[in-house]
């Protein structure tokens, strides 16, 4: 993922693309995300969580490889989406048995700390992929990059070995249980604070669609590469993992709305202070980790809100989907700064994403009063 968001739209754009173009090619990767939870009934029912997982990292390293060997030219921009699209769908498809052997594997009192240590993973590695990515390509060549990447993939995913697999239920099927998915999502929309939750998750407040974007527009800020592949990745990486600790403290503390719509806040005022300030390389950097903070609190109010909302009563299918839903605006709004961007400046695309990010925050503050004072706004019953 870190490839395919911080290494790959920088070439983009420095091999003829412009931001709106590869804009929509990463919005069309992280649309892959979208169908995670049709997938984790597969998942289940199907092959054991191992094969699924070797499946997965294997399709992702064949990905990354067959990007690294096509051309980055407007002739082969339907070719290289398709293997992009493929390469998320693989990412996503990764997650999903790390998960499920996570539950199954994990004594009770360990799961707090392995989901620690599978955010500060997750994130960690996306800032340390797309960082090692991007230097490797701008030093030496993307095959190199490519290369390096697979490699590091393929031996991390050796661990796998060492894990006790997980087989599918055999007293259950597929069609019954994808029925039952849907039956339960007609219940689920019926209860008010789900629906709520349904339309918040879908509005384009604090998307970090820019992330998307930051080593595609990062020469609007006279910055070099090294720079944007250090910022972009590691450092964002960890100060990510930051924001999220952070984050779940500030939920337990004040409450999943404050939470959720205060990072929202930050993120939109971390834009706007950057479309206000100089184009200058210390202001990206201050930004991009800036920004890669209140994200990280967002990450964390996110599964905070979605824990809160769904209760415990089919509670896998319910966080799958509404996770899922929360990758709506991400897809939408990272096409938007990309237009916006090529439409006018790098200035109205943080502008612009501010203000939408403001407008909706304000929208749920009313949404939220309304919804208390009818004491609406209540967990649902398990």
């Amino acid at each position: 993922m870190g490839f395919a968001t911080v290494t790959l739209p920088y070439l983009l754009t420095h091999s003829g693309f412009s931001v709106a173009h590869t804009a929509g090619i990463v919005a069309l990767g992280a649309s892959a995300s979208l169908w995670r939870f049709a997938a984790g009934p597969v998942t289940d029912l199907t092959l054991s969580l191992k094969k699924w997982y070797t499946i997965a990292v294997i399709v992702s390293v064949i990905s990354i490889l067959l990007l690294c060997v096509t051309p980055f030219t407007m002739k082969g921009a339907i070719l290289l989406t398709v293997i992009y699209f493929i390469s998320q769908i693989a990412a996503n498809l990764v997650l999903l048995p790390v998960g499920g052997i996570m539950a199954h594997r994990i004594e009770p009192n360990k799961k707090g700390r392995a989901a620690g240590w599978y955010q500060a993973g997750n994130l960690g590695g996306v800032g340390l992929g797309g960082g090692a990515g991007l230097w490797l390509a701008t030093h030496y060549n993307i095959l190199a990059a490519g290369l390096v990447l697979s490699a590091v993939s393929l031996l991390s995913a050796v661990i796998i070995l060492m894990i006790r697999d997980v087989h599918h239920e055999k007293d259950k099927h597929l069609i019954s249980e994808l029925m039952s998915m849907g039956k339960d999502i007609l219940t689920m929309i019926r209860v008010p604070v789900i629906l709520f939750v349904i339309i918040l998750l879908c509005m384009p407040i604090g998307t970090g669609a820019a992330t998307n974007l930051w080593s595609a527009i990062a020469a609007d800020w006279k910055t070099n590469a090294d720079t944007v592949a250090l910022v972009t990745g590691l450092l964002s990486g960890l100060v990510s993992a930051l924001g999220c600790m952070s984050g779940g403290f500030i939920a337990d503390k004040w409450g999943n709305w404050v939470a959720y719509l205060g990072a929202g806040l930050i993120c939109a005022f971390v834009t706007m202070v950057m479309a206000v300030s100089p184009l200058q390389p210390y202001v990206y950097v201050g930004g991009v980790l800036a920004y890669a903070f209140g994200l990280g609190l967002l990450n964390a109010a996110f599964s905070s809100v979605i824990l809160f909302a769904i209760g415990k009563r089919n509670a896998s299918t319910k966080y799958a989907l509404l996770s899922s839903l929360g990758n709506i605006p991400v897809v939408y709004m990272t096409a938007f700064d990309g237009w916006a961007h090529d439409q006018f400046n790098s200035r109205f695309m943080l502008l612009a994403e501010a203000g939408i990010g403001v407008g909706f925050i304000l929208i749920c503050i009313i949404i939220i009063n309304r919804l208390k004072a009818r004491k609406l706004l209540i967990q649902p019953a398990d």
